[in-house]
């Protein structure tokens, strides 16, 4: 611990376990021990909905945004319209923890659904495209409100022995929007125009928050002082300034890109140490490695499966579409692992299916640059991907299921800000890591193509630039690996 180090990360300790569960035990002979019995059912299809929404809401504008740049004559600002969600949810992550543990989840859960709906309508009617990325802020605002609150809640509302069922049907209400998401979005697009993608979704929120609106206003407000933490928002927000600097310095790898990037991470560094918990980057044992561990495998996964796609088309000549496909399997896997975790005779082995789940990721990862041989059939990516779609279900549901056994109950928000917080910087590094290590090993150099139709594999081999990302992703995943042999904190001296 340093005296850089937050009150907060003093307090997350990594000794540090959570009170006894208050939640009575529930009768079996009702029916009401599960998170679909009479007590929970209202909530857990209220949380579903809302992730469902979300979900649907992210692989449904991947769809529509091309089409919406170019009609907004805005090619040039594409990315900002993805960067600007992802910074601005960094913020909301930590203020949505100070707010969750001063007010309890309801306050941040609706202003976040509220936002989020209000940024949707904010980009499906704006007339220029600096309105629509600013509409994408307000909708990462909202998601990074929405998330956090959805895991205290779960802290708070389900007794323990459920919470892993809860986190897994997380995973679980990703699974049809991921698949079913780019064909809706596809045909809306094409039949009514892209900004219904946008303007259809905000209706479809209000519902679940009305069905949960009950069981919410019953949970226990925060146990802190009414005051938030003013220092660590303010924390957040620099977080996320460095790392829309680092972003921005990224889209031109020219010499004067290095004042931005300088400026980026002289706010991120020293914040992030100070916005973690203490011990985060040198994996100290318990809560401060689990926080770590979610970033290694969230930027593992995403900075290999980011260049999944443009491999296959470009060396080994697929479709857009059948690209995409081969990550199919990927959410589906995801979604089972996520159910293994939270079987409850699995639970003495939580820490070493979380260390299964990172060599999984690992061998998935190494055995995608199999597929740059002409020799090797493509399908080998799509097994891979639903290898290392089931070790991310394992690994990040139970990070979760950790995070909230290690934390107080007037903690939790916090440290799921943290835990999210983490997710995002560990996908903004290693994918920013990806893209220099593909730029750096040629494979800016890859033809480009006007239309739909498949590029040459001939045309535009580069297997040095893909073979880069997948060899330092996989060595990550490794190291997630020996991460997880530090989860489990040292027991308390007497």
């Amino acid at each position: 611990m340093t005296a850089l180090d937050p009150p907060d990360a003093e307090r997350s300790t990594t000794s540090r376990t959570a009170e006894p569960d208050p939640a009575p035990a529930a009768d079996p002979d009702t029916g009401d021990d599960t998170i679909l019995g009479r007590r929970h059912r209202a909530l857990t299809l209220g949380i579903v909905t809302v992730v469902s929404l979300i979900a649907f809401e992210a692989s449904a504008v991947n769809t529509a945004m091309p089409i919406a740049a170019r009609a907004l004559d805005g090619v040039e600002l594409y990315a900002y319209a993805f960067s600007a969600y992802f910074t601005a949810s960094l913020f909301a992550m930590a203020l949505s923890g100070e707010w969750c543990d001063r007010k309890g989840p309801l306050p941040p859960l609706v202003g976040g659904i509220v936002a989020f709906g209000a940024g949707l309508v904010v980009a499906g009617t704006a007339q220029r495209m600096w309105m629509f990325v600013g509409g994408r802020a307000v909708q990462g605002i909202g998601g990074g409100l929405v998330i956090v609150a959805l895991y205290v809640v779960v802290g708070r509302a389900y007794p323990r022995r459920l919470q892993p069922a809860v986190l897994a049907s997380f995973s679980a209400a990703w699974v049809l929007p991921v698949l079913v998401g780019p064909v809706v979005a596809g045909t809306v697009t094409e039949q009514a125009g892209w900004r219904w993608v946008f303007l259809s979704i905000p209706v479809l929120v209000l519902p679940p928050l009305a069905v949960m609106l009950p069981a919410l206003r019953t949970l226990p407000p925060g146990g802190r002082s009414p005051a938030m933490d003013r220092r660590r928002i303010l924390l957040a927000l620099a977080v996320a300034g460095g790392a829309g600097l680092l972003q921005y310095a990224a889209q031109d790898l020219a010499w004067y890109s290095l004042l931005p990037a300088a400026a980026g991470l002289a706010l991120l560094v020293p914040c992030v140490l100070r916005l973690l918990p203490a011990g985060t980057f040198r994996a100290a044992r318990g809560l401060p490695s689990v926080v770590l561990l979610r970033g290694v495998a969230a930027g593992a996964f995403l900075g290999a499966e980011s260049f999944v796609p443009l491999m296959l088309v470009t060396q080994r000549g697929l479709s857009a579409t059948a690209a995409g496909l081969a990550l199919a399997g990927g959410g589906l896997t995801w979604a089972l692992g996520s159910y293994t975790q939270s079987r409850a005779r699995l639970e003495p082995y939580r820490e070493r299916l979380m260390g299964l789940g990172m060599l999984l990721i690992a061998v998935a990862i190494a055995l995608v640059p199999l597929a740059l041989a002409a020799s090797v059939p493509v399908w080998t990516v799509a097994v891979a991907w639903a290898v290392g779609g089931y070790g991310m279900g394992m690994t990040i549901s139970s990070a979760s299921v950790l995070m909230l056994k290690l934390s107080r109950p007037e903690e939790a928000g916090s440290n799921s800000s943290s835990l999210q917080v983490s997710d995002a910087l560990g996908n903004i590094t290693l994918v920013g890591l990806s893209g220099v290590l593909f730029v750096a090993f040629g494979g800016a150099a890859i033809a480009p193509t006007t239309d739909a139709t498949p590029t040459p594999a001939a045309a535009s081999s580069h297997p040095a630039a893909f073979t880069a990302v997948y060899v330092a992703m996989a060595t990550v995943a490794l190291a997630g690996a020996w991460v997880t042999t530090r989860l489990r904190p040292r027991p308390a001296q007497r």
